[in-house]
């Protein structure tokens, strides 16, 4: 069993933990064809969002689930991941996560899975998105302040001195 197990490909499946019902259907039935397949599904591990809906649809055909945690107690983990990895590297663990699948899906999600799609792609590891648009994040994040476009360096320039000024005065 553990040399089958050895050579089955891990799908990565990252997103969102607050998402909408719609990105959960989409999440669960997700996991429900990554374990037809016979391959073992990964992801964060929590009991949120993307994480407990596609490890449950994995989990309700009979596969294989592990939980890449962000806390040090394993037992965090949602009720469908069978084997729960606690790293207590909080975002950190985005790392890990990526190198250990052999393809990365990123369904619906913020930051966190923007970063896990640009580390899987730095690692040249495949990414497939369902239902995430980068260029919304990073609009999300444009409203505070907290992403900018410049054009010029002197533009640039610019958007870094309104930032201090907002921050520092």
């Amino acid at each position: 069993m553990i040399s089958e197990i050895r050579h089955q490909p891990i799908i990565g499946v990252m997103g969102g933990a607050m998402v909408d019902k719609e990105t959960l259907e989409t999440a669960y039935q997700l996991g429900k064809m990554i374990a037809d397949k016979g391959w073992i599904l990964l992801n964060g591990g929590r009991d949120a969002g993307v994480m407990r809906a596609s490890a449950q649809g994995a989990k309700e055909r009979g596969g294989i689930t592990v939980g890449i945690l962000p806390q040090a107690d394993r037992h965090q983990a949602n009720p469908f991941i069978d084997i729960a990895l606690a790293t207590n590297m909080a975002d950190a663990r985005n790392l890990i996560n990526v190198l250990s699948s052999d393809v990365v899906v990123a369904c619906k999600g913020s930051a966190g899975t923007l970063s896990e799609i640009a580390l899987a792609l730095k690692n040249n590891k495949p990414v497939v998105t369902l239902g995430f648009e980068a260029a919304q994040v990073l609009r999300e994040f444009t409203k505070p302040g907290l992403f900018r476009i410049a054009s010029t360096p002197e533009q640039a320039i610019l958007y870094v001195e309104k930032y201090l000024h907002d921050v520092l005065y």
